[in-house]
């Protein structure tokens, strides 16, 4: 991990450490966004957050590219730059009605961007050295709300731009979103599960902005990378502008379908895959089409592909008119594991 980063992480630790007043923490997974959480109310009562690694935990750069992120704008139709959302049912260890954060939602994202960079192998350069990236990363936040009611509702939109320094020429630059929803439960949330919800949804949304920026990265520099260039789809992933993959030269033309251009020819559905950085986990049930929940979120209905961060899970299916069947299961990065799930009446 780049040192100035390093020392970033760790200065706001200490603060926290320092401060008599903030509640118990809660420890993030890698590349999450986390932190501690209290009541806030119109009186302006701030929930505490701070994202947390280990910086010994940190992958080493693997490619040449080096980049820096400028600080996203935050777009938000909202005046307080810490609002997440409103708070309408009891939440263990909160009160109030409004959910706010210790930092602008900014930094937030903007922390959260560099960390996923720096976790998939890129230079992040910071101080002095950001000079010298190749690239230049910003964007804005056009939308980032977490509302807790009866079913705790989720929306992240988060635009980004990648430029070339020497040129200031635009690569890529696109929109990912994320929306979801959840019931928390008879028993209801607490702070951590509060936690756990936000960190999901910016792990979802930090992982499909590299994967999009990286590959047309890989398009534009290959050397950088020691791949075969090209680009692949995201779903959620809205892209504006990026290279133009050039076509293999045939000695016969690519028969296409009557009527139909190269250009509107659709690219097939990005599959998910076990990576470097993540596991795949595959969900069946008999019967199918049960309700797959993923520590506490929903994910959709089986059977169910999902590229997962390394670490011990908890999976949760349901179907009406059948028993809910809850297990752990332990994901290995790089790894398949496949769980089938028998559900009694």
């Amino acid at each position: 991990m780049n040192v100035l980063l390093q020392r970033s992480v760790l200065s706001c630790l200490l603060l926290l450490a320092g401060c008599s007043t903030i509640g118990n923490t809660v420890d993030s997974v890698k590349n999450s966004v986390s932190g501690v959480f209290g009541g806030g109310d119109a009186q302006g009562n701030a929930l505490t957050s701070v994202d947390k690694q280990n910086p010994s935990a940190s992958t080493l750069p693997k490619y040449a590219a080096t980049v820096r992120v400028v600080k996203y704008a935050d777009q938000r139709k909202i005046a307080n730059p810490r609002l997440l959302g409103e708070v309408t049912t009891h939440v263990g260890g909160m009160s109030g009605s409004e959910l706010l954060i210790d930092q602008d939602v900014s930094d937030l994202a903007t922390l959260a961007i560099k960390k996923r960079f720096d976790s998939e192998g890129f230079q992040v350069m910071e101080g002095s050295s950001a000079n010298n990236a190749l690239f230049e990363i910003s964007g804005v936040i056009k939308e980032l709300t977490l509302d807790i009611k009866e079913r705790d509702q989720i929306s992240i939109g988060i635009e980004s731009t990648v430029k070339e320094v020497a040129t200031g020429k635009v690569v890529w630059s696109g929109l990912v979103t994320e929306k979801n929803q959840r019931f928390a439960g008879v028993s209801g949330n607490n702070k951590e599960d509060v936690i756990a919800y936000l960190n999901q949804g910016m792990r979802v949304v930090t992982k499909k902005t590299i994967e999009a920026i990286g590959a047309s990265l890989m398009a534009t520099r290959p050397e950088l990378f020691n791949l075969t260039p090209g680009t692949k789809p995201i779903q959620g992933v809205t892209v504006y502008v990026a290279p133009t993959a050039v076509a293999p030269v045939t000695n016969s033309p690519v028969a296409l379908p009557a009527g139909a251009t190269a250009a509107s020819v659709p690219t097939p559905a990005y599959t998910p895959h076990a990576s470097a950085t993540e596991g795949l986990l595959l969900v069946n049930t008999n019967p199918q089409r049960a309700k797959v929940y993923l520590d506490g979120v929903y994910f959709g209905m089986s059977p169910l592909r999902l590229e997962m961060a390394p670490g011990v899970h908890a999976i949760s299916v349901k179907l009406e008119g059948y028993k809910m069947v809850t297990e752990k299961v332990s994901v290995r990065k790089g790894d398949n594991t496949e769980l089938e799930l028998n559900l009694e009446r």
